[in-house]
């Protein structure tokens, strides 16, 4: 599947989560000019389950840390988080939050594009790590699949290590199986499975 480019932002779907008349002129402005279909949310309700958005537009400011709309942002899309309020706390909230790029208040009518771009990038990265993660340790897996299979193989037939994998592998080639998969029926059966026909 092709990957969106960060700097393609037209036709995406902005959620607004703000209360400020002003800001949210300028930022609905900046959207519309840059092709965006807009939603908008009121800061002091929860998100609506499977709402379907590419980004979300946060008035930080506007939530109470302290409250259970702190936590329940945390939807998957990222977040541009405006700022106006550098306390500690509240700082320490949007850490807690991951947002994907900021704004500092007051807000100008420049800087949104480059914090789109930012917040598409660094969301398509954590995907993409996300993905190197668990190939990672599928990969992982496998090995301990095989690594036990080895060793049973070793146990049974007295083999040494190297010529247990061996026939493993070559077992695995005359049967159009792979390695893992047969390991897996290895341990499964305790040995080397009957396989006295091959499959497809």
């Amino acid at each position: 599947m092709t990957k969106s480019s960060p700097f393609s932002v037209r036709g995406r779907r902005a959620l607004m989560v703000m209360r400020d008349d002003r800001e949210m002129s300028i930022v609905r402005r900046q959207l519309n000019r840059l092709g965006m279909t807009i939603s908008e949310h009121d800061p002091a309700e929860p998100p609506q389950p499977n709402e379907n958005i590419d980004v979300i537009v946060m008035d930080a400011d506007t939530i109470p840390i302290k409250s259970d709309l702190a936590t329940v942002w945390k939807v998957g899309a990222p977040i541009i988080a405006l700022i106006g309020t550098e306390t500690p706390s509240r700082l320490k909230w949007l850490l807690d939050l991951q947002p994907a790029s900021f704004l500092i208040k007051p807000l100008r009518s420049a800087g949104l594009y480059t914090a789109l771009v930012v917040a598409f990038d660094s969301a398509q990265r954590r995907i993409d790590e996300a993905a190197y993660i668990e190939r990672l340790e599928d990969r992982i897996r496998s090995r301990r699949v095989v690594f036990a299979a080895v060793l049973q193989i070793m146990r049974g037939q007295g083999l040494s290590e190297t010529d247990a994998f061996t026939l493993i592998r070559q077992t695995a080639m005359r049967h159009r199986t792979t390695i893992e998969q047969l390991s897996a029926e290895i341990i499964a059966v305790g040995g080397m499975p009957n396989r006295t026909t091959r499959t497809a």
